[in-house]
């Protein structure tokens, strides 16, 4: 089986790439080639296939002609543009996230192949009125401009999946907790880096109320949603090819509670409130709880606790604070 990741070089795609080569098999199958694509060349994994590193955009119609000329039978499609820099640059976001999407979907068609492919959404879809939880099925009304593109790639690879010209599962992700490095222009950056940077001694901004709400996930737990969502039989998500995975709602005053029981007061105390009223409306427009009850009777996994994913980066990335 080849496995196409694009997007390869962020956080996710990277453990992605990383596990598939350990494992060396995808839903009983054994991974013969792998293939990488970024913007940046991604590093290749310790693997026993081979593994082709590409640096390069699904912009450019020669870099999707070279991904795609090895008819790769699963494609994790991960690249996009991120909520703050969509909403900041409307025209990249609209380029990145749909129309490269879109022509990837179509060289795809042209080349007269099916396969699985799958690709991620955000909890940005929904907006306005919203019941809580809020089930997979709720009508999509997005307040932000990323939340207006995921939205439309979730219809489009739904129709491309309805026409068969794909086998197509959107993955909805939370919010990712705790991202490692450097934060990034999404607007929900701040949930990592109130844990993220404390930890490493440096003070992190709190643009939100601490009584906010959010929906959170572990890095690997959204590696192991992906990984079973390629492994599920066509159609199993129904007519909308969509599936919101298991996430945890906690609010902020929690998790930094989580953190000081895990690191100490004094590294919770590193925490600085500084309202951003741009963050706090975009974040304050996404839903804070959710019915999985689709995701539960697929069988994906979940999270147990905020402090259990504290727990893991703390081992991960500062054993020496590990506490007894």
């Amino acid at each position: 089986m080849h496995v196409l990741i694009i997007g390869a070089a962020g956080m996710i795609g990277h453990r992605l790439a990383a596990r598939l080569a350990a494992e060396a098999a995808l839903g009983g199958q054994t991974i013969s080639r792998m293939t990488l694509l970024d913007i940046v060349k991604p590093n290749a994994p310790d693997a026993a296939m081979p593994c082709d590193t590409v640096a390069g955009s699904i912009e450019d119609p020669a870099i999707r002609r070279r991904i795609l000329d090895g008819r790769p039978a699963v494609i994790f499609q991960l690249a996009a543009i991120v909520s703050g820099a969509a909403e900041a640059d409307f025209d990249l976001g609209w380029r990145v996230n749909v129309a490269a999407v879109q022509a990837l979907y179509e060289d795809i068609r042209s080349i007269g192949y099916a396969p699985r492919l799958i690709t991620t959404s955000s909890v940005a879809v929904f907006g306005g009125d919203l019941p809580d939880p809020v089930p997979d099925t709720h009508h999509l009304a997005p307040q932000s401009s990323y939340g207006a593109q995921k939205a439309v790639g979730e219809l489009i690879l739904a129709d491309f999946t309805r026409k068969g010209f794909v086998d197509g599962r959107t993955v909805r992700l939370p919010t990712i907790v705790v991202r490692p490095g450097a934060p990034n222009a999404a607007a929900s950056s701040f949930v990592s880096g109130i844990i993220r940077e404390p930890l490493k001694g440096e003070r992190a901004r709190l643009p939100v109320a601490r009584d906010s709400r959010v929906w959170i996930a572990s890095p690997d737990l959204a590696v192991a949603s992906l990984i079973h969502a390629a492994t599920l039989a066509p159609k199993a998500l129904g007519a909308a090819s969509v599936v919101t995975v298991r996430g945890l709602t906690v609010s902020v005053q929690q998790m930094i509670d989580a953190l000081a029981l895990a690191a100490g007061p004094e590294v919770a105390a590193l925490i600085d409130d500084e309202p951003d009223p741009a963050v706090a409306a975009i974040v304050g427009s996404w839903p804070q709880g959710f019915d999985s009850g689709l995701a539960v009777a697929l069988g994906f996994p979940t999270d147990d606790s905020i402090e259990q994913i504290i727990a893991r980066h703390i081992a991960e990335h500062h054993p020496h604070l590990a506490r007894a």
